[in-house]
C-alpha cells in the first residue's frame, strides 16, 4: 500500500521529488505553498496556500500516518528546516529520499528530510544534517560533513573531508578542494573553485573563489 506524503513547496523541485517519492512507495496527497499566486504543479493533487490551508487539510487526516518533505531548493535551507519542524509539530514524519540512480554509501549518514537526486554521490563516512539537498549529478566525497539545510547544487563537487555549515548553497558546477571549511549561510557562486576556507555569511565566486560581499544572515 502506498504511503501518503505531502510537499511544502510547489516549484519545479516538487516535480523532481514526486518522481523519486513515487519510486520509493509514496503517494503525493497534497502540496502546500505560501504564495497565493502559485501555479498548480500537479492537476491530480490539491494545492493549498499557507498555514491556513495546511491546518485545514491536516484536520482531515487526524489519526492517519502521513509523511512530509520540504520541496524548496536554492539558498533556502533555513526555510526547509522551519517547514520540517511544522511537520513534526503536527505528527508528520519527515522522510529522506534517494533516487535509484544515486550512490549513497552504506557508511554515510543522511539527516531527516535530506534529498539525494539522480546520479548524485554521497560517499563513505559523509555526514549530512537535516534537510540537505545533494542535487542532480553532485558529489559529496568521503568524510565530508554538511550542516542542516545545505544545498549542493547540480554538478557541484565536494572533495574529501570538506565541511559545509548550516544553510549554505554550493551552486551549480562549483568545486571545493579537500579539507576546506565553508561557513554558515554562505553562497558559493556557480562554477567557482574554492581553494581556501570561507567564513560565515559571505557570497563568494570565481576561480579561485573570492569573497565579493556579505550575505544577509
Amino acid at each position: 500500500m502506498l504511503k501518503p506524503i505531502i510537499f511544502w513547496g510547489a516549484s519545479g523541485h516538487s516535480k523532481v521529488l514526486r518522481e523519486i517519492a513515487e519510486l520509493q512507495g509514496y503517494k503525493l496527497a497534497a502540496v502546500f505553498d505560501n504564495n497565493p499566486e502559485t501555479v498548480v504543479p500537479f492537476p491530480d493533487v490539491p494545492l493549498l496556500i499557507g498555514r491556513t490551508g495546511f491546518d485545514t487539510w491536516r484536520s482531515g487526516f487526524q489519526g492517519e500516518e502521513v509523511y512530509g518533505l520540504a520541496a524548496i531548493g536554492g539558498a533556502r535551507g533555513k526555510d526547509r528546516c522551519e517547514i520540517q519542524e511544522v511537520f513534526r509539530e503536527n505528527g508528520i514524519e519527515p522522510v529522506t529520499i534517494s533516487h535509484p540512480s544515486a550512490f549513497v554509501s552504506p557508511r554515510a549518514i543522511l539527516g531527516a528530510g535530506s534529498q539525494v537526486l539522480a546520479q548524485a554521490a554521497v560517499c563513505v563516512e559523509a555526514r549530512l544534517g537535516e534537510c540537505c539537498i545533494v542535487n542532480t549529478g553532485a558529489s559529496v566525497d568521503h568524510e565530508c560533513v554538511l550542516g542542516k539545510g545545505v544545498h549542493i547544487a547540480p554538478g557541484a563537487t565536494l572533495a574529501g573531508c570538506v565541511t559545509v555549515d548550516d544553510f549554505t548553497l554550493i551552486a551549480v558546477g562549483s568545486v571545493v578542494l579537500p579539507r576546506i571549511r565553508i561557513g554558515r549561510n554562505v553562497i558559493v557562486g556557480a562554477g567557482s573553485v574554492v581553494t581556501r576556507d570561507i567564513p560565515d555569511n559571505k557570497v563568494v565566486y570565481g576561480n579561485p573563489a573570492r569573497i565579493r560581499h556579505d550575505n544577509a544572515a
